[in-house]
């Protein structure tokens, strides 16, 4: 496991967008998401009709950027893994609790289980640049 450090942890916390990067028929797809980081886990709400769920589904590997630039002070955590989808079941309960905690988005418009996925993402490598 890739565990990361209490430098990168704080950083990911810190945070709630990165650009999650899948594959389609060879072609590479990039789009900005909310994320949440717990437990060296990595957690990202999505729809069925998207394409990075319909690109999961047929190739669970993903990439994912998390970022601030300012010039000449980048930081950043970029990590490649493997995403599975919850729909269901305590772990996406215990996901959509913390989502509903930290998102007002998903208190205005909440969903149930079975209504929209959950991705999970293990980190299979990682790399962090411009932390201290």
């Amino acid at each position: 496991m890739n565990k990361f450090s209490k430098i990168e942890e704080k950083f990911l916390q810190s945070l709630e967008e990165a650009r999650i990067a899948t594959l389609h028929a060879d072609i590479p797809h990039v789009k900005p998401v909310s994320y949440i980081y717990h437990d060296n886990i990595f957690f990202i709400a999505t729809d069925y009709e998207t394409r990075t769920f319909k690109n999961i589904k047929i190739n669970p590997k993903v990439s994912l950027a998390i970022d601030v630039y300012v010039p000449g002070k980048h930081r950043a955590v970029c990590i490649q893994g493997t995403a599975e989808i919850l729909e269901q079941g305590k772990e996406f309960l215990d996901a959509y609790k913390i989502f509903t905690k930290k998102f007002a988005w998903v208190r205005n418009e909440p969903w149930k289980e079975n209504e929209a996925p959950i991705l999970k993402i293990t980190v299979n490598n990682r790399i962090s640049w411009g932390l201290e």
